[in-house]
């Protein structure tokens, strides 16, 4: 199944797609269910239920009329791994552990869905505005020491993400979070493929797009520390929560194409690292995060438009 969550009214609605252009509605097909993802997967047999629900129905809303919400609302807790892709490591020249994950966590406001504007950071605040293409895990049967072996059992599916990422933020300090933080500034989506339609997460892709220039395409098998290995390690210390969500790191940046102006140009970096075939997203782009057996998701680059306090 994929699910998604869309704005109905002055809430968020869940519905269940059907094929490629149009999807059931949740509260159609199952009114007694939540109307929040969440505790759906909270419950025992809540994708169960869904699936039950939807099972020999046909689309009745198109996908286009919809505007896609994160599917996920608020989530008790969003991880997300840095430096977790050997590409990326090899280019930033930053050194982690070859033993343990580098984990931290998002807040649900830095997050949008498909289709709904990332925001840039106003260009005195910050200009080194990086994609990061990247696999999303959530988690659907919570628990604590979970052992590698059985630790897929407790997903409940798949998604893309773009963890877009404040450069400058990141080396104010040690702890490089609030980088990783601003208002609106990334995204997740389209919508959750449960985990048995997607399968081995090894065996499937990312590529990352700015305006249509291919800048990331990576196999998920080039991680540091795998879905599995990963689970594992972070239920040694805090029991995982249905919905909680795992953001698996992102590969290094493709060489750019002789023609390639934009990807060639060191000058207009802004970030502590230079990277050939980097560029920082800029109001006006358009990214798109790519995983093959999940689909693309697609937002537009909007600038931030709360005014800036000028300090002092």
């Amino acid at each position: 199944m994929r699910i998604i969550a869309y704005q109905s009214g002055a809430g968020t609605a869940l519905g269940v797609m059907d094929g490629t252009d149009s999807f059931i509605p949740l509260a159609d097909a199952a009114p007694d269910l939540p109307s929040d993802l969440v505790a759906i997967l909270a419950m025992p047999d809540g994708l169960d239920r869904v699936r039950a629900a939807v099972a020999g129905r046909t689309g009745t809303q198109a996908l286009a009329d919809a505007r896609l919400k994160p599917f996920l609302g608020r989530a008790n807790a969003l991880w997300a791994l840095a430096l977790n892709f050997k590409t990326h490591i090899e280019e930033t020249g930053l050194t982690t552990s070859r033993l343990h994950p580098h984990l931290f966590l998002r807040t649900a406001a830095s997050y949008v869905g498909h289709g709904e504007p990332i925001l840039a950071p106003h260009e005195d605040v910050a200009r080194a505005f990086d994609y990061e293409g990247e696999l999303a895990v959530v988690i659907g049967r919570g628990g604590r020491h979970i052992p590698r072996d059985r630790a897929l059992d407790h997903v409940a599916g798949y998604s893309c993400l773009n963890e877009g990422s404040v450069r400058e933020y990141q080396h104010h300090n040690r702890q490089f979070g609030l980088g990783k933080n601003f208002e609106a500034s990334g995204s997740y989506g389209p919508w959750l493929v449960t985990a048995d339609e997607f399968g081995d997460p090894a065996r499937h892709r990312v590529k990352t797009r700015v305006n249509g220039v291919t800048r990331q395409d990576a196999p998920l098998d080039d991680m540091l520390f795998d879905v599995a290995g990963t689970i594992a390690y972070l239920s040694q210390a805090y029991t995982l929560r249905p919905g909680d969500m795992i953001a698996m790191g992102t590969p290094g940046a493709l060489h750019p194409a002789e023609d390639d102006v934009d990807g060639r140009d060191l000058s207009r970096q802004f970030g502590t690292f230079k990277t050939p075939g980097l560029v920082h997203m800029r109001p006006g782009d358009r990214v798109e995060v790519e995983i093959d057996g999940i689909g693309v998701l697609c937002n537009p680059i909007q600038g931030d438009a709360t005014p800036v306090y000028r300090m002092g």
